[in-house]
């Protein structure tokens, strides 16, 4: 499989595809194609490699679930944030390579490094492994590894998604990831040559790592039947994931779900205007296409068309480039078909676009055909049918954020109202309050139920330890959604009783 690079595909897509075609056909060699086209390719796997590396590792978890957790968590975390930090400038040149532009991948390295932060590792190891002397016992609560995780990262973001599938081996397991067919190279090279070499240091078993390439469907039907599979991490859409949470509950397999996002950030009346719009800016990175961007806001009566005004500026003053470039954030749209639907039908209820709301091209002309979509701000008046909106009530994996303002009303009343409004979302992976009042904030945090991640005052993708980069409830996470720790998701509580000297007894 070929992974081209989004610079010539930006250049012109169809010589670029028909390339990538003519290689995986075998038509043409590699040594044939023109220079700065091809970033790298990586072997199809067949059947027997497939089931080879499920074997492998079933064999692996049995030797690394017992190495000490200081080994497994402690040195090994330590040891990948040298190479992250060694290796920064390889990462982001990798992540640009899966068109993802570089103040994107710079914002994704630091999520990773913040897994590595010795607050996150501390927070951990105390919920791995706990002991209590009572009674003459030496109890012990730990979290004993599930055995082999399986981890399919998403198309438009399979690095990230697979480094964070990975660190499931610091609980004791051993992995299979799948490199996405169609972005293959980045996950390859990178657990390749930067992550297997860590676990080699410490002296893993061969198999606690494998990396291999197929095509989703065959290989989950592979994973779902294996004996030797323990635990599935699926990254992708919410339809498709919740199939397999069912197929892998049949097969008595954990799934470990990361579906779509649909957050909501609330604006309250003495919010800091500023930091909240430029915050609601980051639901245009990527051009939206990230699970964890805000995908709509409600916005007190009092303060909207101050917040909206300061949100359009920041909108239009986005631009669309190359992913390499400083300064870019908006990536290619492939497809524009949902983002007009979804606009169309917003417009038609009576909602207003504010901004944006046309295709355009890479140097942001306006162009129905282009490959970029203008961020656009949609002022939705009315709380009442607004989830009606399937902007509002989908996930808008696009440029587009729409922006409640309910009618003017008592506080109390809205609170209530915007607090209910939260909690009746179906997704629950983020969700943000901007208020300075303590009272309103004391209610938020106790009230909202839905999401593995709340934020409050503070930028609503950044990261920071030891808080979750991932995780949430409804159709976020499925039926077993939550905050997801890795390293605590594919484990499991189990409980140790030790007497030493004189036996004990059940008086």
């Amino acid at each position: 499989m070929y992974s081209l690079r989004p610079r010539a595909v930006l250049d012109d897509s169809f010589a670029s595809l028909t390339l990538k075609r003519r290689l995986e056909s075998g038509v043409i060699s590699l040594d044939e194609a023109p220079p700065g086209v091809i970033a790298g390719r990586v072997a199809l796997a067949e059947d027997e490699t497939i089931e080879d590396a499920l074997a492998a590792a079933a064999e692996a978890t049995k030797i690394w679930r017992s190495a000490p957790l200081s080994t497994r968590l402690d040195a090994w975390t330590g040891l990948i944030r040298r190479v992250l930090l060694d290796r920064r400038d390889e990462l982001i040149h990798m992540l640009t390579l899966e068109g993802h532009p570089v103040e994107l991948a710079r914002w994704e390295l630091s999520g990773m490094l913040e897994l590595t932060r010795a607050e996150t590792v501390e927070f951990l190891r105390g919920q791995m492994w706990q002991e209590f002397t009572v009674d003459g016992r030496r109890n012990i609560v730990r979290r004993q590894a599930d055995g082999v995780v399986c981890v399919s990262p998403p198309a438009n973001a399979p690095l990230v998604s697979a480094l964070l599938g990975a660190v499931s081996i610091a609980g004791g397991n051993a992995v299979v990831v799948r490199a996405p067919r169609a972005a293959p190279f980045a996950v390859s090279h990178v657990l390749r040559t930067m992550i297997a070499p860590t676990l080699e240091e410490l002296g893993a078993p061969p198999g606690t790592l494998n990396i291999v390439c197929g095509s989703p469907g065959r290989m989950l039907d592979t994973w779902i039947a294996s004996p030797h599979v323990n635990d599935i991490m699926y990254f992708g859409d919410t339809p498709t994931g919740l199939k397999i949470e069912r197929r892998c509950v049949e097969m008595g397999k954990k799934p470990i779900l990361e579906l779509a996002g649909n957050d909501v950030v609330l604006i309250w009346k003495d919010a800091d205007l500023d930091a909240a719009a430029a915050a609601l800016t980051e639901s245009f990175y990527g051009s939206g296409q990230l699970c964890m961007v805000p995908n709509q806001a409600l916005v007190h009566p009092e303060v909207a068309d101050e917040l909206i005004s300061r949100l359009a500026a920041r909108a239009e003053a986005l631009r669309p480039g190359y992913p390499e470039e400083d300064g870019v954030l908006l990536s290619p749209v492939l497809r524009h078909d949902r983002f007009d639907e979804f606009l169309a039908e917003a417009v038609e209820a009576g909602a207003t676009v504010v901004t944006g709301g046309q295709g355009m091209q890479i140097d942001g002309t306006p162009d129905a055909s282009g490959f970029f979509l203008q961020p656009t701000v949609l002022r939705i008046d009315g709380l009442g049918g607004a989830r009606d909106l399937k902007a509002v009530r989908e996930e808008t994996f696009f440029p587009l954020l729409p922006v409640v303002v309910p009618e003017p009303a008592d506080d109390e009343i809205l609170l209530d109202a915007f607090i209910g409004f939260v909690n009746s979302n179906r997704y629950g992976l983020r969700n943000s309050l901007w208020a300075g009042d303590e009272a309103v904030i004391g209610r938020y945090v106790a009230e909202i139920a839905g999401g593995g991640l709340l934020k409050v005052n503070d930028s609503h993708i950044a990261f920071t330890a030891p808080l979750p980069s991932h995780g949430g409830t409804g159709l976020t996470g499925g039926a077993f959604g939550e905050a997801n720790y890795p390293a605590l998701r594919a484990t499991h509580l189990q409980g140790i009783s030790i007497v030493t000297g004189e036996s004990g007894s059940a008086d």
